[in-house]
């Protein structure tokens, strides 16, 4: 069974920080781009950053860039989001998906590029 399992969501206050964990079975993300999209109910996917297949390149939405990180540790097949200053707009769900072309030379910005997996994790930001 294919699963990309997302931790690490919860509520904070404005301010603070919180580490998604994004850890893959019965797939492998070697090979792969790798994002964390976010939605917000009413809202449309966003992707807030992706990573290249090697590690090469990140890409953040303008909102997120200087405050969120995304890193991939491929041997253990896993993708991180590290969040600092969050504010209350970052609240949405978020989920680590994968890229559904392998080896791509670019990383794509349109959710519709990835495959998700998961079931997304909650973050919540309060004022």
């Amino acid at each position: 069974q294919v699963t990309l399992v997302e931790s690490g969501g919860g509520l904070v206050q404005a301010g603070g920080s919180l580490r998604l964990t994004c850890a893959a079975s019965g797939v492998s993300v070697d090979h792969w781009g790798m994002a964390w999209i976010r939605q917000d109910p009413g809202k449309e996917r966003e992707l807030v950053g992706g990573i290249k297949w090697d590690s090469g390149s990140t890409k953040y939405t303008d909102s997120v860039k200087g405050r969120f990180t995304i890193s991939r540790d491929d041997a253990k097949d896993t993708v991180t989001l590290q969040m600092n200053s969050l504010q209350p707009n970052d609240t949405a769900v978020y989920s680590c998906a994968r890229d559904r072309q392998r080896r791509r030379s670019w990383i794509s910005t349109a959710p519709a590029s990835y495959s998700f997996w998961g079931q997304g994790t909650q973050v919540t930001v309060s004022p």
